[in-house]
């Protein structure tokens, strides 16, 4: 069996943690002896016991020549749990084959020269574009202290989010919808605007599949949310977070927390929009890793125009409806030269619906 083969069972076994183990990785590893998986874990939760301890408490003691397999070099420093590279360095494997290595200051290459100090032989970089893609909200939030931002909108084949008259129940299928449901369970948390609440009243959980519920964050810079809005019950099940400006209301900022929930008061520019990249890095204190963006279109444009967004999630139905909201509004772009890129890492079939999955590779300039 190939070091790849082990890589892809560590892969998968790591995605068995994704929307519960944020801020910290998915990490998968493998044990191997001879050819055959003799032990295996992964990351199940955050602040619970990482893969390497995980695959190692399946072994009574790990057999001379067994080899480890993780996607990504053990953590050297204490956290939640103690450091990982003591296990491995007690365990005695004699090769560590890793995935990538951790860019996180407090690792970054620590543990591998630490092993190799020991006589461990060590190969770093088995099937690292597929560690590096599984774990691309934490690369991004490890190294900038950013949560990595996903654009999602549902919109009919010309572009339109809603009709002229504001109706947009349902542009696209239960299928999707579902799929969308998903997604947010994926995210740290939820952004929305006070329209969305004011138009849709929604609830903005995970409920058509299984999954936690994001943070539900809602930019309200004039506080216009009322206070009987879905957004603002069970708390204890689904918490929100309100945005808003720096001298808003004071008394119904104190009736928003007195019904449990968060505000967060930032300075306000022109036209009473914040400035989303402080926005995000104050999010990204709060050890949120990943963001999902469901707009409507003031946001999603907001978020477009300041460069924040990493990716862009678009369910396309085939439905034209003709005069509508654009899904995305003014940019300011002026040539294709200009033009926001994207490069397509998945395009798929969801009922009548299609699912275009991108990454953005040229931001505005």
């Amino acid at each position: 069996m190939s070091d790849q083969y082990f890589m892809k069972r560590a892969l998968y076994l790591a995605r068995k943690g994704a929307g519960y183990v944020s801020p910290n990785p998915m990490v998968g590893a493998v044990i191997e002896k001879d050819g055959k998986i003799i032990a295996e874990g992964y990351h199940r939760r955050y602040g619970e016991a990482h893969a390497e301890a995980n695959a190692l408490a399946g072994l009574k003691q790990v057999p001379p020549g067994a080899k480890l397999y993780v996607t990504l070099e053990p953590c050297s420093h204490h956290g939640k749990t103690p450091p990982c590279l003591e296990r491995v360095l007690a365990a005695k494997f004699s090769h560590v084959i890793i995935g990538m290595e951790d860019p996180n200051p407090l690792v970054s290459g620590k543990s591998i020269a630490a092993l190799r100090r020991a006589g461990v032989e060590v190969t770093v970089g088995v099937m690292e574009g597929d560690c590096r893609a599984l774990n691309e909200s934490f690369l991004k939030y490890v190294t900038t202290g950013m949560p990595f931002i996903t654009v999602k909108f549902a919109q009919t084949l010309d572009g339109r989010i809603a009709t002229s008259t504001g109706h947009s129940q349902w542009i696209s299928g239960e299928r999707s919808r579902r799929f969308a449901h998903k997604l947010r369970s994926l995210h740290d948390a939820i952004l929305a605007g006070a329209g969305t609440v004011l138009h849709d009243d929604p609830e903005l959980t995970t409920r058509h599949v299984k999954g936690r519920n994001p943070l539900r964050v809602i930019l309200d810079p004039k506080l216009e949310a009322p206070l009987t809005a879905k957004i603002f019950q069970n708390q204890d099940r689904a918490a929100t977070l309100i945005v808003t400006g720096i001298r808003s209301f004071p008394d119904k900022c104190s009736q928003i927390r007195g019904l449990g929930v968060d505000v967060l008061q930032m300075d306000q520019e022109e036209d009473h929009l914040f400035d989303l990249q402080e926005l995000f890095l104050r999010l990204g204190q709060r050890k949120i890793s990943s963001v999902l963006v469901e707009g409507g279109s003031g946001v999603i444009t907001s978020v477009l125009r300041a460069d924040c967004a990493d990716r862009v999630v678009a369910i396309v139905a085939p439905k034209i409806i003709g005069a509508g909201l654009d899904t995305v509004g003014e940019l300011h772009i002026t040539s294709m030269e200009r033009a926001m890129g994207l490069r397509f890492k998945k395009v798929s079939r969801s009922g009548d619906d299609i699912i275009l999955d991108g990454r953005i590779t040229k931001p505005l300039s």
